[in-house]
């Protein structure tokens, strides 16, 4: 915590922008909360197994978001494929805060840090197990739990449309407040 303290400190005086990243999925099984509700009308919501919409982002405490979005499996080269576009926005030295997650240690993926360092954009691991560090979680947190409408899950395509609007929203209609 203090050494994203200090890397937070470095974002606000502007040496350096730092970035979340993470990978989340969305399918057509709803993500909600246990809730009370009246046993005479119950609030029923369709549910199906159906493709996983995978998203990868890139995210400040500002909410300035780059994600990007698939409905293929996740494997290294499609999230360096993500690193290499998102390093094409970069206009500061830039600390990308990951978690360990097997892809991000992967041979493919170790390849690529070297280079990527050249371009100004450095990864900083935290700890394993430690989530809560990782502010783009709290996005993915909103997004599954508070911004999907429930028709969303009326159909895959239903969800499609409403992840993407979404995603699309999020700094302007979406917002969260990191102090």
């Amino acid at each position: 915590q203090q050494d994203l303290e200090i890397l937070k400190g470095a974002d606000d005086l502007g040496t350096i922008d730092l970035y979340y990243f993470d990978l989340s999925g969305f399918t057509g099984v709803p993500e909600v909360p246990y809730a009370w509700q009246d046993p005479d009308d119950p609030t029923l919501l369709p549910s199906e197994k159906t493709k996983r919409i995978n998203a990868l982002g890139f995210m400040n405490r500002k909410s300035d978001l780059f994600v990007y979005t698939f409905e293929d499996s996740v494997n290294s080269p499609v999230v360096t494929a993500c690193f290499d576009e998102f390093i094409a926005t970069l206009k500061n030295t830039t600390i990308v805060v990951i978690d360990n997650a097997p892809i991000h240690h992967s041979e493919w993926f170790d390849h690529q840090i070297e280079r990527w360092e050249e371009e100004g954009l450095y990864l900083y691991f935290i700890p394993t197990y430690s989530p809560e560090l990782n502010l783009i979680e709290i996005l993915w947190k909103h997004i599954k739990y508070y911004w999907l409408s429930l028709a969303a899950y009326i159909s895959f395509d239903a969800l499609r449309k409403e992840v993407d609007r979404v995603l699309e929203n999020v700094g302007t209609e979406y917002k969260i407040q990191f102090t």
